[in-house]
């Protein structure tokens, strides 16, 4: 696989200086990052139901591994991003890897469901791949150009998980859910030794101090725009994240599909958000943010409307829940790089804070969703109470972008 190289991009006023023997990374560096904490989220989805029975506690336990971790991630990129503003993308990535792989053999090792968890939430870490990567992009990548770099590292991003619950379920059938971790194991090794090698440091010295930071973090916070653009990427992104969060039981209990089967079923997803990344990438700069932000949430929200149409007329189709399943990931490809270019273009001297808190509203929003999304699947539910879940986080998103469109035409206005 061969990708541009960002270093031959040109270079924001952030970028390192050229006599710096470090160089900032190849995009596959960045696409790896960022992909192995969505292969975390997603690898041993199709192990959930057999895992809360052998470990003796209910699905909605075990689901807590998804919620849970989650949250963790949202909490974490709170302070992912300022770290990494203030000491350096670098060093940041390199430790959260290292924690992660720790992590990761704990996991491997549990004895019980809580040790399991407490392991499973340690392994949040891995989120430092998906804030320090899209504030890389910034630091390098002009404003204007930004939507569409960030939409090609996501696209690339969104490949590696897209086949990930298919092998997730295939070795846990041919060798328990455990060869789930170890097989994420090796491949977080391999990523932290790329990061090592290949990825340099894209912002002057050490950047902003802690305290510089926090004296500029009003104008970020009091921006319409910038809560707009968070509020717009957390609602769209929590339509796929309570999927995540139960459509193994929804795979189990109505479609009676196998580990495998659900593993396969989980990659339409993951092929909807490559297109809407590639439409990101190919057409943001000519249609700007906010329209491919408003076209992205209206997709997400008539594939949830009418997957739960049908389901409301009592057609129950794997094929068709799953299909619009495809079609959110699409508009959420086209949603989430305009909403994290628009965040970080807020004040690009916090990029990384800025990519930090989205993260953490995008993280923490979807981990409450799965949660609850969670305790509303119980046996005789069916799909219903998941796709009521998601139609209402759909509408939120619209409503979000329509927010930031109508202030930015007033604005015009003036």
């Amino acid at each position: 696989m061969t990708g541009p190289d960002i270093r031959s991009e040109p270079k924001a006023a952030t970028a390192v200086p050229t006599s710096d023997r470090r160089t900032p990374p190849h995009i596959l560096t960045l696409v790896a990052m960022a992909g192995i904490g969505s292969l975390a989220m997603n690898i041993f989805l199709p192990s959930l139901p057999d895992m809360a029975r052998e470990f003796g506690v209910d699905y909605a336990v075990m689901q807590l591994s998804v919620s849970a971790y989650l949250l963790a991630s949202g909490v974490l990129q709170l302070f992912i991003g300022p770290l990494s503003d203030s000491y350096g993308r670098r060093p940041v990535m390199l430790g959260a890897f290292m924690i992660f792989l720790a992590a990761t053999v704990g996991t491997i090792l549990a004895p019980t469901a809580n040790w399991f968890l407490a392991f499973r939430i340690m392994q949040a870490v891995s989120s430092a791949g998906f804030v320090l990567s899209r504030a890389v992009v910034r630091d390098i990548t002009p404003a204007d150009r930004a939507a569409a770099r960030i939409g090609y590292v996501t696209m690339g991003m969104a490949m590696v998980p897209m086949v990930g619950p298919i092998i997730g379920g295939v070795l846990h059938e041919a060798f328990g859910w455990r060869s789930n971790f170890m097989f994420l194991g090796a491949l977080g090794l391999a990523v932290l030794c790329m990061a090592w090698v290949d990825m340099g440091e894209t912002i002057h010295d050490k950047g902003l101090g802690l305290r510089a930071q926090i004296r500029r973090y009003p104008v970020l916070l009091s921006s319409v725009r910038f809560w707009g653009y968070c509020g717009a990427a957390a609602t769209a992104s929590g339509c796929y994240f309570a999927y995540l969060g139960g459509a193994s039981f929804v795979g189990e209990t109505v479609f009676h599909l196998t580990p495998a089967e659900v593993g396969y079923f989980f990659a339409i997803p993951a092929l909807g958000y490559v297109v809407g990344n590639f439409s990101a990438g190919r057409w943001s700069s000519r249609y700007g943010m906010n329209m491919m932000i408003l076209v992205g949430a209206i997709i997400t929200f008539l594939a949830v409307a009418g997957a739960l149409m049908a389901d409301l007329l009592g057609v129950v189709s794997p094929l068709l829940f799953f299909g619009a399943i495809g079609f959110i990931g699409m508009g959420n490809g086209m949603l989430l790089p305009n909403a994290l270019a628009g965040m970080m273009s807020v004040r690009p001297d916090l990029a990384g804070t800025a990519s930090g808190i989205g993260g953490a509203m995008n993280i923490g929003g979807g981990a409450i969703l799965a949660a609850i999304t969670g305790m509303l699947l119980v046996p005789g539910a069916g799909a219903r109470p998941l796709l009521w879940v998601m139609f209402i986080s759909a509408i939120g998103s619209c409503l979000a972008i329509l927010w930031v469109i109508r202030r930015d035409r007033r604005l015009g206005a003036q």
